[in-house]
């Protein structure tokens, strides 16, 4: 026993529980406000960028979206980076802090682009097919302020949600109910951003001047860093306690140099463990993926300090980090499910914005509704849902049933799946008019008289393929993985956006190389969608939902059943290993 007290002293002694309470809704308030301008910032680069890379860097259809996409794809891998930073050193306020800074800078950058001329090529008149193409210096400053709003991006994203779920006291009912709450509030406010971005901001790069269009948003920027800052003082700031991402890759070595031994089945193995300092809850070791808790077996006493830590990581790690890695391998089938979700909900960032250029978008005789306003309709739905699901349906379930119901992460997810299909069909079904009316009477316009007002329908269905598939699996991760996991958590959620992203270009080059060939017109190509066949590739995109569905129905379901991720231990100082068992 004098060894199971020298480790309960080392691992409580290595950190002090937090000296006040969760700053609740006070310190959130900041936090939120924080993040509104930074979406403000964020959404008004992204919302209209398709159509900046394409009317002032020259480049086609499929160039601008691989772009946008590649972009994407690497701001939301780098969130796995930033929660290794926050975990492991500076923890995520300064992670927050910083990397609002170099979106700043990185929205500088591009501000200068657009405010200096010979940073583009010379403009294409229109009509002209042999468009100047941009210089190599001209894309490397390009590259320059996305890839410095991918890093800003990489620090802010994985942080936030953590960094606001951290304000609260989950360990009460109030404080879980709140938490709940937070995250429908963040997702309306997220809207409300994107709203502001797509009316304001884009009518100003639009109709006025792109110099100023973007001007805006890195203002934005300034007053998003200064709202973060007037709250600091009230933040409940967890410190860095190593970064639970390399814990998880010593596991995977441990158990792997461990492959050969057997656990036994009569409850004497002896595992390493410890009793996390508060208010971290001690996880129980679960049955499943067995094959990982031979990280944590204890084969001789060798392996163990005078302090009972083990000597060298990477040969035994405790059951805790153990069962870390096992929610993230357990989550993996549905997440699976929620990239061919975002796969789905991306489209009217991308392909949406190009169709509104060639439909008819006049209000009056003197005002065109800028293309990248009919994301608004997306944006409108996804936030009249989360006030609508707030406000009324978990009121009422409240009143008549005496009890906080939700519809389950399954029930959402199904709904979410099913709605990513409907809005694929009813984009291939809008296309396919749209192309028709443009080629009617042998006229051949590139603009169809088909109204803008069209698209309203497949951008709303995608609106709630976000409310329901988005929300649900942020959600998900955060409550249903322990609190430590929670910046880890963020990562992997914008990760599954990133493998999103990098699936739809993949989808996007395969199609053009398989339906371009013989002289062949691709059905993708070029910067004129009346010769493409962008119909049939929504209807691809939809028959891959239908699998999703399938695979998420036989298999990935599964995966959410009432069975929690984690199983907290009640009795914690009770029940670390008894290391006088190997003594």
């Amino acid at each position: 026993m004098a060894m199971l007290n020298r480790v309960q002293v080392a691992q409580i002694s290595e950190s002090q529980p937090p000296k006040r309470a969760p700053g609740g809704w006070k310190s959130v308030k900041y936090i939120l406000g924080n993040e509104t301008f930074e979406k403000m910032a964020g959404m008004s680069l992204a919302a209209n960028m398709v159509l900046y890379l394409r009317n002032m860097y020259n480049l086609d259809n499929v160039a601008s979206i691989k772009m946008l996409m590649l972009w994407a794809a690497f701001g939301n891998i780098l969130p796995l980076l930033g929660a290794f930073v926050a975990d492991a050193w500076i923890g995520k306020f300064k992670t927050i802090l910083y990397g609002s800074i170099a979106s700043l800078l990185g929205m500088g950058v591009l501000t200068l682009t657009a405010a200096v001329p010979e940073m583009t090529p010379t403009h294409c008149r229109p009509g002209e097919s042999n468009c100047e193409q941009p210089k190599a210096w001209q894309i490397a400053f390009l590259h320059l302020s996305l890839g410095l709003t991918a890093i800003g991006g990489g620090g802010i994203k994985p942080c936030n949600i953590s960094f606001g779920a951290d304000q609260f006291d989950t360990t009460t009912e109030k404080g879980k109910r709140q938490l709940g709450s937070f995250f429908n509030w963040y997702f309306f406010l997220f809207t409300v951003a994107i709203i502001f971005s797509l009316t304001a901001v884009v009518y100003i790069q639009t109709n006025v001047s792109w110099f100023l269009g973007f001007a805006v948003p890195t203002a934005c920027f300034v007053v998003s860093i200064t709202l973060f800052l007037i709250g600091r003082h009230t933040y409940v700031l967890v410190r860095p306690q190593g970064s639970i991402i390399s814990d998880l890759v010593k596991v995977v070595v441990a158990s792997f140099r461990k492959k050969n031994l057997t656990i036994s089945n009569n409850g004497q193995t002896p595992f390493y463990d410890f009793t996390p300092p508060a208010p971290a809850k001690r996880l129980v070791r679960t049955t499943r993926l067995s094959f990982l808790d031979k990280a944590a077996l204890i084969t001789n006493m060798n392996e163990l300090n005078d302090l009972g830590n083990p000597q060298n990581g990477w040969r035994l790690t405790s059951v805790q980090t153990v069962e870390h890695l096992k929610c993230i391998l357990t989550s993996l089938p549905v997440l699976l499910t929620g990239v061919g979700c975002f796969i789905a909900m991306d489209q009217p960032a991308t392909f949406g914005i190009l169709q509104a250029i060639q439909m008819d978008r006049k209000v009056g005789t003197h005002f065109q509704v800028p293309p990248a306003w009919v994301k608004l309709s997306k944006m409108l739905t996804l936030s009249i849902w989360v006030l609508l699901y707030e406000k009324v349906f978990i009121p009422l379930t409240r009143k008549y049933s005496k009890k906080d119901r939700r519809l389950t992460v399954k029930q959402r997810l199904d709904i979410g799946i099913i709605f990513s299909i409907v809005s694929m069909v009813a984009s291939g079904l809008v296309e396919k008019k749209r192309r028709e009316l443009a080629l009617g009477n042998g006229t051949n316009s590139f603009v169809s008289p088909m109204p803008v007002w069209y698209l309203i329908l497949p951008f709303s269905l995608a609106g709630l393929v976000e409310a329901f598939a988005g929300i649900t699996l942020m959600e998900h991760l955060t409550t249903s993985w322990p609190e430590i996991m929670r910046t880890v958590a963020g990562g992997i959620f914008f990760l599954t956006m990133s493998i999103s992203s990098y699936v739809n270009t993949i989808i996007i080059a395969f199609i053009k190389s398989v339906t371009g060939g013989n002289g062949n017109s691709a059905w993708l190509e070029g910067s004129d969608f009346n010769k493409n066949r962008l119909d049939y590739y929504f209807y691809t995109i939809a028959a891959l939902g239908l699998v999703n569905f399938v695979y998420f129905q036989l298999f990935a379901k599964h995966y959410l059943s009432s069975t929690p991720l984690v199983v907290y231990d009640s009795e914690s100082q009770n029940d670390v290993v008894e290391m006088n068992e190997i003594a």
